[in-house]
């Protein structure tokens, strides 16, 4: 039977980055400490200083160095026929501390010296405002988003940033993976953890904050640029229960629910009811410091579209420690799938079954914007990459992106994640490669920064020309 492409004309193909893992150029032009500048490996395994320590390693100081090669590889995504390319803005490079009266005039303009750049190589720029890079001196001086002060200071970032690229970029989004406060807590919310007793006190007091800034956000953008939208993210890689066992489907809803909490509360624009008894059964007082205003707030502005990444499924039992990292929930193996070379089940149906999830739940535009395969990646001989296993990763995946669409599901677009090897969020590496451009870098930073395409740059370009149509035949075939 002949696949049919639902990819409607429109589709926004692209791919996807985040200043703190690609940049470098950690303090130049005026830029100020983030959390990620302090953390040695990854933001899920990795140990975070309380500043930087001489002659320690920081893999996100240089990073891939985009900060200085950004002309060259927007040349690169332009050549592949990327029609939006997601980073985020670096917040510290606008409000160095973060409590600032005045921004970094430096760190403004480099932001609009990318964005011209994207927008002369034929894409949509779009802009994640805080993306695991939170300004180092809003920890040490306030706690984190457990402090409400955070909100004015956010406040005041989006309201620079909107008002100056408000001609330039129509794709916002708040947090990246907010919901990834119940797992990786630092990076996420800026929080250090106290102790197991206070953990969900902290993160759900650090959640509300973040939902009140994330209603001024939308507030904001609405009144400065009225035809961009302003979305919420969230990890949402799928849970499955690991049998048919009641208790296990019951309790892997329940952990669905600790993410879907968080785009309850910011695309229905209220708290919902399940969340009152997570907090009685965990026998604490949990005091969220609701303010006068701020539920009416979230009530009347909410996020606009839903972006989600998505990487893997996870298998629940119940009873079994909730664990998780930058790629989802860890739980048990699925006999039934294969794993990435780091132990990731590839799950592309999952993909599909997540997407009709989130458009059932709430009738709101989705957006995939983290999708992707790290592995190791080796020049052959031929002095080439031969890349098949992210090629079929990636041919999988945009067959069920299509079957989703023919489900019914409004999506808007897809960004691979990693177009260009960057440095692992979740492990500080370099040898954990996603991109379609091979960056010579390992892991103690050394190498010459060349850039190198990949067999899967050449394929996910006929992807994008055909809007589709290749990997839907390489599919039947």
């Amino acid at each position: 039977m002949e696949t049919k492409n639902y990819f409607p004309k429109n589709f926004l193909w692209g791919g996807a980055i985040a200043a703190n893992q690609a940049e470098g150029a950690f303090n130049e032009d005026g830029k100020g400490i983030t959390l990620s500048d302090v953390t040695r490996g990854g933001l899920s395994k990795g140990v975070s200083d309380d500043k930087i320590i001489e002659g320690r390693y920081y893999p996100y100081h240089q990073a891939i160095d985009f900060y200085h090669k950004y002309k060259e590889d927007t040349k690169l995504f332009g050549e592949m026929g990327f029609k939006i390319f997601r980073t985020s803005i670096a917040w510290a490079r606008i409000f160095p501390k973060g409590d600032e009266s005045e921004p970094n005039e430096a760190g403004l303009k480099y932001y609009d010296n990318l964005f011209d750049e994207l927008i002369k190589n034929g894409m949509e720029p779009m802009v994640t405002i805080s993306h695991y890079e939170t300004p180092l001196y809003l920890i040490d001086e306030y706690g984190g988003w457990e402090n409400r002060k955070l909100i004015k200071f956010f406040s005041k970032y989006c309201e620079i940033i909107l008002k100056r690229y408000k001609n330039k970029v129509k794709y916002w989004m708040t947090f990246n993976e907010i919901n990834n406060l119940h797992t990786i807590p630092y990076a996420a919310g800026a929080i250090k953890i106290k102790s197991e007793a206070t953990k969900l006190q902290q993160i759900y007091s650090a959640s509300h904050n973040m939902f009140v800034a994330n209603a001024h956000a939308v507030k904001l953008c609405k009144e400065i640029i009225p035809d961009a939208i302003m979305g919420c993210m969230l990890s949402l890689s799928v849970v499955y229960p690991a049998t048919c066992n009641p208790d296990d489907v019951f309790e892997a809803y329940e952990l669905r629910r600790r993410s879907l909490f968080y785009s309850d509360v910011m695309i229905r624009g209220e708290y919902p009811a399940y969340v009152k008894r997570i907090w009685d059964e965990h026998n604490i007082n949990i005091n969220i410091n609701i303010h006068e205003g701020d539920l009416e707030l979230i009530k009347k502005y909410t996020s606009e579209y839903l972006a989600f990444s998505y990487y893997r499924s996870s298998l629940h039992k119940a009873g079994s420690p909730i664990l998780g990292n930058t790629g989802g929930i860890i739980g048990q193996d699925n006999p039934y799938l294969v794993k990435t070379q780091w132990g990731w089940p590839i799950d592309a149906k999952g993909l599909r079954y997540v997407c009709n999830e989130l458009y059932d739940r709430y009738q709101k535009p989705l957006f995939i914007v983290e999708n992707g395969y790290g592995g190791t990646d080796e020049i052959s001989g031929d002095g080439k990459i031969h890349d098949n296993a992210r090629i079929d990763y990636l041919n999988k995946h945009i067959v069920q992106i299509n079957e989703a669409l023919h489900d019914g599901c409004n999506i808007l677009g897809y960004t691979w994640w990693g177009p260009i090897d960057i440095v692992s969020a979740g492990t500080g590496e370099m040898r954990k490669r996603y991109g379609f451009i091979y960056v010579d870098k390992d892991n103690e930073g050394k190498g010459t920064l060349k850039r190198i395409k990949k067999d899967s740059f050449e394929w996910y370009k006929k992807v994008i020309g055909s809007n589709g149509e290749v990997a839907l035949s390489i599919d039947e075939k």
